[in-house]
């Protein structure tokens, strides 16, 4: 318990000192290289350079001339943290509660603008395989992740502002991704400018419109939530599990993706009381659960292979499995990140890999997603 909470405290520290700004593994393309005339539109060189660049185990960015920056999902996922750590530490209420309200300046200040609702995109040029990506160009990624911290921070800290939010963003939801059907049923696209069908992003827009419907009682936000979730269960493996997408050549099954599926439906259940769905979510835990972990405590990135231990993956296997009353195994995982993938200033390691350990500081990626799943294990336990 001491050994999470002063983890928890010296990632603060180092993620306040960085003013919640850092590096990121996809932040390469915000190099001026990338801004030459052949450069700034070959596709084929730029997913290539990015995918590249995100695997060098030593941080080049200086020598490109790639900048800290101030990613909206940091800061999301840090009102996540601070929700959680203002109830687990109510001595420091008054400053997580501060934090949290310059936080949320700050991310109204970083929206994107022209949607029908509040939305948000990375702060860099991407460059995805089936998308070109400009920077603060919104996704439901982006915005599903933002609106589910404000969620989190409205149920727990009773935040009517948090809540509008998510109820001007379930608009961008409706209104601006694009909808690929089966039958009745649908996928919400990754961004408004592509027809993506991946799961996990279809399902963090379907759990937003059922995060506000649970307040509203929009029957609209309940039907256009349960088609987009009926999709992705139609699309479910006998295994229980789920490709990262449909369509195209992205079949892997993920630690981190299948966990934010998960979480999006078992939210789905429980803002909807769709309870006939339940069998489908303890089908695809069961499937998580036996395939994921390495001795109860290493999170593997696939469900075939170990490496590369990402901080990320960790992150995410803390919250699905607090979620689902692993609280012991939660730990654990928990207690063999600290020991294996923190520096002494406090951030943790992008990834342990066989041979090496990348100990690149990202802040989007690794010590955000640190950082909210401690403070919220930290949280669980406490209560």
């Amino acid at each position: 318990m001491d050994g999470i909470l002063d983890a928890i405290l010296k990632l603060e520290s180092y993620i306040i000192k960085e003013d919640y700004k850092g590096y990121d593994p996809y932040d390469s393309l915000m190099s001026p290289v990338f801004r030459m005339p052949v450069l700034k539109s070959n596709k084929l060189l730029r997913f290539g350079f990015q995918q590249v660049y995100r695997r060098i185990p030593f941080n080049t960015r200086g020598i490109f001339g790639v900048k800290k920056g101030l990613n909206p999902v940091t800061l999301g996922l840090c009102i996540q943290a601070y929700s959680y750590l203002s109830l687990a530490m109510p001595e420091k209420k008054d400053f997580y509660r501060s934090e949290i309200e310059k936080l949320t300046d700050r991310l109204i200040m970083l929206k994107s603008d022209g949607f029908s609702g509040i939305c948000w995109g990375y702060d860099f040029d991407w460059e995805a395989r089936y998308a070109s990506i400009p920077a603060f160009y919104p996704t439901v990624v982006a915005t599903g992740i933002i609106t589910n911290s404000f969620f989190i921070n409205y149920r727990l800290l009773k935040n009517e502002k948090s809540l509008k939010f998510c109820m001007d963003a379930a608009n961008f939801v409706l209104k601006d991704l694009n909808k690929s059907f089966e039958g009745e049923n649908f996928c919400y696209s990754y961004s408004p400018g592509d027809r993506q069908k991946v799961y996990n992003a279809s399902m963090k827009g379907a759990r937003l419109l059922s995060q506000v419907y649970s307040v509203t009682k929009d029957r609209n936000l309940y039907v256009e939530a349960k088609k987009a979730i009926d999709y992705v269960l139609e699309n479910q493996k006998e295994n229980g599990s789920w490709s990262y997408s449909k369509g195209d050549a992205r079949k892997w099954v993920d630690n981190f993706h299948t966990g934010y599926v998960l979480d999006a439906l078992d939210d789905f259940i429980t803002f909807t009381g769709s309870s006939e769905y339940s069998e489908r979510l303890k089908k695809g835990f069961e499937f998580y659960e036996r395939s994921f972990f390495l001795n109860g405590m290493i999170p593997k990135y696939y469900e075939n292979k170990l490496y590369p231990i990402d901080a990320t993956a960790l992150a995410q296997s803390i919250m699905t499995l607090l979620r689902f009353g692993r609280t012991g195994i939660a730990l654990k995982i928990a207690e063999w990140g600290i020991g294996n993938l923190t520096d002494n200033e406090g951030f943790f390691y992008f990834q342990k890999n066989r041979l090496y350990t990348n100990r690149i500081s990202y802040m989007r990626w690794v010590n955000a997603w640190m950082f909210a799943s401690l403070a919220g294990l930290y949280y669980k336990i406490k209560n």
